[in-house]
């Protein structure tokens, strides 16, 4: 049997097949030594395997003498909020956009940001000392205690309705897809007391259909949504509500890139986009780029990953920052991407400028076709050496010029390169990509 480790985003695996009880209990020893607080703070998503590995872990906390705050079933912002807030650390029981059957457990550092890479390390090699013949724990009085927070969800919706400053959303229609998960009830919610027009897809969890068909991986079916209801905006978010996909009045999808250009030619002409810097990953689109550079605004770029993007805006104050999955960070107003923070912020945008989603992205940014071919190898980490690969992607960047790139990069879960290839046409990204594939492959296969 597979066991679930610490990956880009905590624990993630099969429920009760790579992510146990056993696991979910060896983290809740594991973080309370390691953070050694005396209180953390747990939530989750709406999946079946939810409650169980939430009890198991609460358990584990409990039986080293922390007391645990249960906050229901809420976003997984939401989570990182109240332990900011409060200033204890944190863990967010969820798979994010992966299918009912997985889970996850995502640990938060006190005051709800990302766990260092030292302390993640150090928690790690502690479950595996609590998997194993664990010390004597606390009794009596020393055994901590599992309380639930009612409260959590109304303080939460606050503090999004907050970040308005006052605005109202009245006359504009909004379809909501809340994927079945934890924005079932926060987000209709809020959208609803700012005064929009709300109308709602997968807001009924049963445990199984939570990204079902439906949320930020699915948007087709809220396309159809808004334009059947002559909506101004749709939004659809994915399960634990991190990360958002709009779609315009005309049923057009509106991507990660395209929104991280809007919000940041947005707070740029108010002066609130710190240093006049955007930080995206290797996989923004070239179009996006180009679009920033046209404006005068200066792109940070990372590799792949949240943490990445984070840890940048950490270093110099940014504002903003996110990737092409619709996961943007609005530093100075949350410690992490919050689908439903961005989806307020981009409601508030439209009701300030009276223009649809539709007006204010044409002609913002061109986005370039980009082709991703996956190439299984036998070792991956064999990459950063592979001359002959390195010289083939030389020399399609030199075709390519200015108005394409070349992206290779090695799978951190699977034996894979990942080819990546903008190009001016579809066809052009598509022939380079598939010779740059044939050359790793014959390199590295």
């Amino acid at each position: 049997m597979a066991r679930a480790r610490f990956g880009t985003d905590g624990l993630r695996g099969a429920a009760n097949a790579d992510l146990t009880a056993e696991l979910a209990l060896a983290l809740g020893h594991a973080a309370a030594r390691v953070l050694a607080s005396p209180v953390f703070l747990v939530g989750r998503d709406t999946r079946r395997s939810g409650p169980f590995l939430q009890a198991a872990l609460s358990a584990g906390l409990a039986a080293e003498g922390a007391d645990v705050v249960d906050l229901g079933v809420l976003p997984t912002p939401g989570v990182a909020y109240c332990a900011e807030q409060r200033g204890l650390p944190a863990v967010m029981v969820s798979a994010s956009h992966n299918p009912f059957g997985d889970n996850g457990l995502k640990l938060f550092a006190p005051g709800g940001t990302k766990l260092s890479p030292d302390v993640e390390a150090a928690v790690e090699k502690e479950i595996d000392g609590a998997l194993g013949v664990s010390a004597p724990g606390p009794t009596g009085r020393g055994v901590g205690t599992v309380s639930p927070d009612p409260a959590a969800t109304g303080r939460y919706r606050d503090h999004l309705a907050a970040q308005l400053g006052g605005r109202r959303l009245e006359g504009l229609r909004v379809v909501l897809d809340c994927a079945n998960g934890a924005a079932a009830e926060v987000a209709p919610a809020v959208f609803a007391d700012l005064g929009a027009d709300v109308s709602t897809l997968a807001c009924h969890p049963d445990g199984a259909n939570i990204n079902d068909g439906c949320g930020s991986t699915h948007p087709e079916g809220l396309a159809a949504a808004v334009v059947a209801a002559g909506a101004d905006l749709g939004l659809a978010f994915d399960g634990d509500a991190d990360r958002v996909v709009a779609v315009d009045h005309a049923g057009s999808v509106v991507h990660g890139d395209r929104l991280m250009a809007l919000f940041a030619v947005d707070l740029a002409s108010r002066d609130e986009l710190t240093d006049n810097t955007v930080v995206v990953t290797v996989m923004t689109n070239l179009g996006f780029r180009l679009a920033m550079a046209e404006r005068g605004i200066a792109v940070r770029e990372t590799p792949v990953g949240d943490r990445h993007v984070l840890m940048a805006l950490e270093a110099d104050g940014l504002a903003l920052g996110g990737e092409q999955s619709g996961h943007i960070v609005f530093r100075h107003r949350a410690t992490t991407g919050d689908g439903v923070l961005s989806g307020l912020l981009l409601a508030d945008l439209l009701a300030r400028a009276g223009r649809s989603v539709a007006d204010l992205t044409d002609g913002l940014m061109d986005e370039l076709p980009q082709v991703l071919v996956n190439v299984r190898v036998t070792d991956a980490g064999r990459l950063a050496d592979a001359d002959a690969v390195w010289a083939a992607v030389r020399e399609a960047e030199g075709t390519l010029g200015t108005t394409g790139r070349v992206l290779l990069r090695p799978s951190g879960t699977e034996p894979l390169v990942r080819v990546m290839v903008e190009a001016a046409t579809a066809d052009e990204a598509t022939e380079v990509a598939r010779s740059l594939a044939e050359v790793v492959d014959h390199a590295l296969g």
